[in-house]
C-alpha cells in the first residue's frame, strides 16, 4: 500500500509517520511553521497552493485547533472535500477529551467531558472532522492520543537532565503511549478505512509520573527524584494542568478493529529499549 501522504504539523509524531511511510515508497508532504526540507510552511497566513493538494491520497492533521477552530478545515476543508484522490483522514486528537473520571477506565463510548480549554477545542475539532467527513462522503477517523514519548522525549531525558519532579499526587495516574506504536496504529488504520471512527491510543498500564520516573532513574543506575508532594510543585500552569484529569484509557478497539499489537505495552518496554537494553 502505498499513496500520497500529507501531514498538517508534522512534529515529533509526524517526523516519525513520514519516515515509516517513505521507507515503505510513500510520497510524503509535511507542513511546519516554518519552511525546511520536505517540509511547507503552513498557518493562517500561509495556506497550502492548491497544487499540493491535488494528488494527496491521505491526509494526517495533528495540528492544534486554535479559538477559531481548526484551521486546516478552515482554509483547506472544502477543496479537499472536492477531492476526488482523497482516500482517508486520519484526525490526531488527545485522551483529553475524556476529562476527569476519577482514575476509573475510559473506553471510546465513554462520556466526553473536557476540562482544559485546549481539550475542549480538540473535541470540537473531533466533530468537525467528523461532520466533515459525512458530507464529503469521506473515511476519517480519529486518533486520541495518550502522553507520547520516544527517542529524545521521555522520562530518561528528564531525569538525564536533572531537572525531573517526582511529583506526589496519591490515587493519580497517567497514560502514555510511544510515538512508534502511534505509527503502527495510524498505518494500520490507513490500511482499514472501514474501521473506527474513534481510536484510543494508550499502553496497557497507566502508572504515576513518580513511578515512570523512579524506573526510568534505576534504568540509567542513579537516584531517583525526591517525592515532592504535589501541592509543593514547582510546575508551570501548563503542566499543573494535566494533574486535574484522571483516568485509565483503554486501548481494546485498535487490538479488535485494528489488528495491532503494541511494541511497547507499558513504559517499561518503551523505556527499556530507549535505554538500550533487552526488553
Amino acid at each position: 500500500m502505498s499513496g500520497h501522504l500529507l501531514i498538517f504539523g508534522q512534529g515529533f509524531t509526524g517526523a516519525r509517520l513520514a519516515e515509516a511511510c517513505r521507507a515503505d515508497g510513500w510520497t510524503v508532504t509535511g507542513t511546519g511553521r516554518q519552511a525546511r526540507e520536505g517540509v511547507l510552511p503552513f498557518d493562517r497566513n500561509h495556506p497550502l497552493p492548491k497544487s499540493v493538494l491535488a494528488s494527496v491520497t491521505h491526509l494526517v492533521i495533528s495540528i492544534p485547533p486554535d479559538e477559531a477552530g481548526d484551521a486546516v478545515l478552515n482554509l483547506h476543508g472544502e477543496a479537499i472535500g472536492r477531492s476526488n484522490s482523497l482516500q482517508w483522514v486520519g484526525y490526531l486528537s488527545t485522551t483529553g477529551v475524556y476529562g476527569d473520571h476519577g482514575g476509573a477506565w475510559v473506553d471510546e463510548k465513554s462520556e466526553t467531558n473536557p476540562t482544559a480549554a485546549r481539550s475542549k477545542r480538540r473535541l470540537a475539532a473531533e466533530h468537525a472532522w467528523l461532520a466533515w467527513g459525512k458530507r464529503h462522503d469521506k473515511p476519517v477517523q480519529i486518533f486520541r492520543l495518550a502522553g507520547i514519548y520516544g527517542p529524545g522525549r521521555s522520562p530518561l531525558d528528564r531525569v538525564r537532565s536533572g531537572g525531573a519532579q517526582r511529583i506526589n499526587k496519591p490515587g493519580q495516574v497517567f497514560g502514555r503511549i510511544h510515538v512508534d506504536d502511534i505509527v503502527r496504529v495510524v498505518r494500520a488504520a490507513m490500511a482499514k478505512p472501514e474501521a473506527g471512527p474513534i481510536f484510543n491510543l494508550a499502553d496497557d498500564h497507566p502508572a504515576s509520573s513518580a513511578q515512570v520516573l523512579a524506573y526510568a532513574a534505576e534504568l540509567l543506575g542513579v537516584e531517583p527524584p525526591p517525592e515532592v508532594p504535589f501541592e509543593e510543585a514547582n510546575l508551570s500552569s501548563m503542566a499543573r494542568s494535566f494533574y486535574t484529569d484522571n483516568r485509565r484509557v483503554c486501548n481494546k478497539r485498535i487490538k479488535q478493529q485494528l489488528g495491532v499489537c503494541l511494541l511497547y505495552p507499558s513504559y517499561r518496554e518503551g523505556l527499556r529499549a530507549l535505554a538500550g537494553q533487552p526488553r
